[in-house]
């Protein structure tokens, strides 16, 4: 399912390592005896702001974890920030990494106040102990609280937070420290229309305003991906589309596996042809006013 454009696009980097944000080499992640992802090859230069699309299960947050140091590959090389996993300690970079997960959420304890899971980014870590903090890098992530409408939630325990909150309060996490490269893993998610809203055009400004740092989204929403962000990296089955993948789900035969199908600018990447293909759905695409959508014809 790969096409010129993506393979122009990749040479053009090619020998550009130590000046990108990420580099993807021949990757292929492995889990439990099954492969997860193959044939990964994707250079995300610094500065750019990117979109990682795809459908459910196809492994984007198997990638998200490679790209923010925290899951090394089966085989294949990956670069992040010029240095290669595997050979350098990650804990001397990983704090210019901002990242917004789930898996990440889940490592936060659940009595955690809110205000700390979000000053704690600084240090790297999850849970505060005998780590301390300026009152000044304390008013700046209630600064960042206060722009995504959740300062009310100071004082109260993480676990008791709705999804949505949980979901702001990790990009607020994200956002805290001073990151070369950002990544927000489906930053719309458990939050309602006017949540949506408020995210995105917080994040549409990071898009339009912050030329220097290198911001990575990641949905499988076309209508959640924020004004400002120019580049894609589209995942999809290396044979077949989703609907032959829930054919073999039902048979009982494990689907193929996902790769890079497409990487490059968003106008030739959100093609009618081409997420019809990738969903086997006859699918319309929509663009206006720096928004997008598609719908099932």
């Amino acid at each position: 399912m790969g096409d010129d454009t993506t393979a122009a696009y990749t040479r053009t980097y090619a020998h550009g390592d130590d000046d990108a944000a990420v580099v993807l080499r021949d990757v292929e992640f492995r889990r439990y005896g099954r492969t997860i992802l193959t044939d990964v090859n994707l250079t995300i230069p610094r500065g750019e702001k990117w979109v990682l699309f795809g459908p459910n299960g196809i492994g984007k947050s198997t990638l998200v974890q490679m790209m923010a140091t925290r899951v090394f590959p089966s085989s294949g090389d990956v670069h992040i920030l010029g240095r290669r996993l595997g050979k350098v300690d990650v804990f001397s970079y990983r704090h210019l990494i901002g990242l917004s997960s789930a898996e990440l959420l889940r490592a936060v304890p659940g009595d955690e106040d809110p205000l700390d899971a979000v000053v704690t980014a600084l240090k790297a870590v999850t849970g505060r102990w005998r780590d301390t903090y300026t009152p000044d890098e304390y008013a700046h992530a209630r600064a960042l609280m206060r722009e995504f409408g959740i300062e009310y939630l100071i004082g109260k325990s993480i676990g008791n937070l709705s999804e949505g909150e949980r979901t702001r309060v990790m990009i607020c996490r994200s956002l805290m420290a001073r990151s070369e490269l950002l990544i927000l893993d489906e930053p719309t998610t458990g939050l309602d229309l006017g949540g949506r809203e408020t995210t995105l055009r917080a994040l549409s400004r990071i898009g339009t305003d912050d030329a220097a740092r290198t911001v990575i989204v990641v949905t499988h929403r076309l209508e959640e991906i924020p004004e400002g962000f120019d580049h894609v990296a589209i995942l999809g089955r290396v044979r077949g589309s989703e609907a032959d993948a829930l054919a073999d789900h039902v048979a009982g035969r494990e689907p193929m596996p996902g790769t890079v199908v497409y990487a490059g600018d968003l106008d030739h990447g959100f093609t009618g042809e081409r997420l019809s293909s990738l969903f086997g759905l006859d699918l319309h695409v929509h663009h206006d006013g720096g928004r997008w959508s598609a719908y099932a014809r």
